[in-house]
């Protein structure tokens, strides 16, 4: 018979551990737990979370992709708790954006990949960002310029240059994502990038790089001496 977390002992309610030995003392499934709730007629909240969090390998960047039907999969996970996981998921991700506002100055596709990895890991679709930047490299805006796909029809070189002329940008850094993956540029990638290159050249605007990323790794045109 499944107990009532009333009825476990206290050191192993996930509320009162968190009250009595902080939210460190917790794993990532007992605090996912607290986000629930309750569990289902056969097993706690902490015992489906803990089947949950092995369902992903255990990795939070991985449940950070889910959607609803991939919550559903489990007894006792509808929309509303479901949603109240993606959501806690969502302000991580959220608070790692704001985490760096040092990193004002881009020295390298490093500093370009930290900016954009917790805005760009988890997208299921491609979309299509700039970085302005002004000449001491120091970072002016994020500009996101399209969503879906990448290629010419998509990306307005236009829009490109008219966002670094309207805040006074004089370099650029181009970024995009692969949710497959794989950060090999494409043909239209390197295609899209010669032709930025050449429209910002006349308005005397230096392309910095072109910045592919994926979940945990990332190309970079300037490293390849692409650009």
């Amino acid at each position: 018979m499944k107990l009532n977390i009333n009825q476990w002992a206290e050191e192993d309610r996930p509320r009162e551990k968190m009250m009595k030995k902080g939210t460190e003392a917790l794993s990532d499934a007992e605090l996912l737990a607290i986000l629930i709730g309750s569990g289902n007629t056969e097993e706690s909240a902490v015992s489906l979370m803990q089947r949950v969090m092995n369902d992903c390998g255990n990795d939070l960047n991985r449940l950070g992709k889910w959607e609803l039907h991939d919550f559903a999969r489990f007894k006792g996970l509808g929309p509303a708790k479901s949603l109240t996981i993606m959501a806690a998921l969502e302000l991580g991700k959220r608070r790692k954006q704001q985490e760096r506002p040092e990193r004002a100055v881009v020295r390298s596709s490093k500093d370009i990949y930290d900016i954009f990895h917790p805005i760009l890991c988890d997208l299921p679709t491609e979309e299509f960002w700039i970085l302005l930047l002004n000449q001491a490299t120091k970072v002016i805006d994020k500009v996101r310029i399209s969503r879906g796909g990448i290629n010419q029809t998509t990306v307005d070189v236009r829009t490109i240059l008219r966002e670094a002329l309207l805040q006074h940008a004089t370099q650029i850094a181009l970024i995009h994502n692969h949710p497959s993956g794989n950060v090999k540029p494409s043909n239209a990638d390197r295609q899209l990038t010669e032709l930025i290159i050449k429209g910002a050249r006349t308005m005397d605007i230096r392309i910095l790089d072109h910045v592919v990323i994926a979940d945990g790794d990332y190309y970079s045109f300037n490293d390849q001496g692409e650009i």
